[in-house]
């Protein structure tokens, strides 16, 4: 029980330091929050709950990915290298795939 209450203690710190330093994730935060509250006003189905839920979750979770092996990629290549810059560049496109579908799976949600 105590290696499990470390591992959540290790998880929050590892949140509260992709808030503090990832721009980017905060604005993903906001638009989550955004989203939870206008589906909250729109009264959505238990379904279309978890989905959205879901999506969020995909998001954020790739936002922390993204960021984590980001500094992966600093630390073992320096920002000079050509891979380097690719790699992340690969990692953004990932989480811009993401959230252009969530976006789409918003608006069928919300207005179909």
């Amino acid at each position: 029980m105590r290696r499990l209450l470390r591992s959540i203690k290790f998880a929050f710190k590892g949140l509260k330091t992709v808030f503090a330093t990832e721009k980017s994730f905060r604005i993903h935060l906001l638009i989550a929050t955004l989203v939870i509250l206008f589906a909250w006003y729109w009264g959505l189905s238990e379904t279309s709950w978890i989905i959205l839920l879901l999506v969020i979750a995909l998001v954020m979770a790739l936002e922390v990915f993204n960021s984590a092996i980001e500094r992966l990629v600093d630390i073992l290549a320096p920002k000079t290298h050509g891979a380097a810059r690719e790699i992340k560049d690969i990692l953004a496109a990932m989480v811009l795939l993401v959230s252009i579908f969530a976006i789409a799976i918003g608006l069928i949600i919300f207005f179909v």
